[in-house]
């Protein structure tokens, strides 16, 4: 029953990301990397793994993030799928023209470049969160069995537009939830919630 209402918040939520005005995603995606920069997890960070927005989905536009970690020196990683095995990790990247697609529907780190055995922060994607810090994302678990690994010590922070924040989302043993949530309009300690 969780999975199904799982399935259905997540195809409601995505058709309302999809019909937002590219003008309005990307004024929520500058207050929500303005929040970012200014929190200490990311502030105080020398290692930070984002993700490469995928424009066409409307999602929170991380890349003036990219920049501003990378201006101060800080490393930045991006997610890989590993096409054998399925399993994702993250990897340093030097230069985000280096990202290529490789099937997975989203920009990724080639295998040459160097893995990034451990993180002080992971931002997170999410179509829908809960002020428990509980995500949905597009359903494959890939962060659910990948953020173990990393965190702690690293602080996971999932954004989202404000209006996809609700009140619960169904969680199943496997979900694992993040430490922060971070929209446009709040920030949340989901440890606290």
């Amino acid at each position: 029953m969780r999975l199904k209402v799982k399935a259905e918040l997540r195809k409601r939520l995505r058709g309302v990301r999809k019909t937002t005005p590219i003008e309005a995603c990307m004024e929520r995606s500058a207050a929500i990397v303005s929040a970012l920069e200014a929190h200490p997890s990311v502030q105080n960070a020398k290692s930070v793994a984002l993700f490469w927005p995928i424009v066409t989905r409307h999602e929170v536009d991380l890349r003036p993030l990219d920049a501003s970690l990378r201006a101060r020196g800080a490393r930045v990683a991006y997610p890989t799928i590993d096409p054998e095995s399925g399993v994702m990790s993250f990897r340093f990247v030097d230069d985000t023209s280096h990202l290529e697609e490789k099937g997975y529907g989203f920009m990724e780190p080639s295998a040459e470049a160097p893995p990034a055995e451990a993180l002080d922060a992971i931002v997170v994607p999410a179509i829908a969160v809960d002020p428990a810090g509980h995500r949905i994302g597009y359903g494959a678990g890939y962060y659910d069995r990948t953020l173990p690994r990393y965190a702690p010590p690293a602080v996971t922070l999932i954004v989202a537009y404000d209006w996809q924040l609700v009140a619960e989302v169904p969680i199943v043993e496997t979900d694992v939830a993040c430490d922060w949530v971070v929209t446009d309009k709040r920030i949340i300690e989901a440890r606290l919630a």
